[in-house]
């Protein structure tokens, strides 16, 4: 009978919930979604989108904390392919799944890079070409409103991720660098990527502008001092306002 029943309120058989909200919803399994924050509540940031494994993730898991994602791309005409650019603009499409919306700066890059290469030492080739990425990024940044900048480099993985490179890297820009990589293993970001689903895309065989010009022996442990002496010999301010002028902006859905 009913009377002779007993409640074990600390291990139940089943647990209902209530939430009362417009409505009553009563129910008794919960499922996980993707978890983190609302996608905008932690404001804006400019993820600088390759086509490789990496910066994807990076910035899924930027956006699962909030941020807005804005992206930029580097493309090298014609050094590289238009289906390079439409891999990351792939790339981008799928990262909207997950986010809604988002605004893609399509940035000319070659005429930096020809210049950068008659003008520099080639082991110094890979470091100026991320400082003028990263000024780039933060100048097309502050365009959106976006104070915050993301990559997808993971300590040690390649001559630009060391930590001396990450320092003269980080040190001709003012917004702060997310790096939400940073310390996790190659195998683990390519777990993640098969699991936002962008892994097959960032696999196909289309060349991005920092994979070509890479020199034999990049060095690990640039001197900021050294960096910006060679750096005397371009001149930054109007290749920079040039790229950013010509820049594609393209809305991806």
């Amino acid at each position: 009978s009913i009377a002779d029943m007993k409640v074990d309120v600390h291990n139940p058989d089943v647990k209902v919930n209530v939430e009362i909200r417009d409505k009553v919803y009563v129910y008794s399994k919960e499922y996980r979604g993707l978890s983190g924050m609302p996608y905008g509540s932690s404001g804006k940031g400019m993820l600088l989108l390759s086509g490789g494994i990496d910066s994807p993730v990076a910035g899924y898991l930027m956006a699962k904390r909030g941020l807005e994602i804005l992206c930029v791309y580097y493309h090298s005409h014609p050094f590289t392919s238009e289906r390079a650019k439409e891999k990351v603009i792939d790339l981008a499409r799928k990262l909207s799944e997950y986010t809604g919306g988002i605004k893609l700066y399509v940035i000319p890059f070659t005429d930096i890079q020809t210049e950068i290469i008659k003008k520099c030492r080639e082991d110094e080739l890979t470091i100026i070409m991320r400082r003028f990425m990263m000024k780039l990024a933060e100048m097309a940044a502050g365009r959106e409103g976006a104070i915050a900048l993301v990559t997808g480099e993971s300590l040690g993985q390649v001559a630009s991720q060391t930590l001396e490179s990450i320092y003269v890297t980080n040190s001709g820009i003012n917004m702060p660098v997310f790096r939400p990589l940073i310390g996790m293993d190659k195998v683990d970001i390519m777990d993640i990527s098969r699991k936002i689903g962008t892994y097959d895309i960032s696999i196909l065989p289309y060349e991005d502008c920092c994979t070509i010009f890479v020199p034999k022996h990049p060095k690990t442990r640039p001197k900021l001092k050294d960096i910006e002496e060679s750096e005397q010999k371009l001149e930054k301010e109007n290749l920079m306002d040039k790229a950013l002028e010509n820049a594609e902006i393209l809305t991806i859905e």
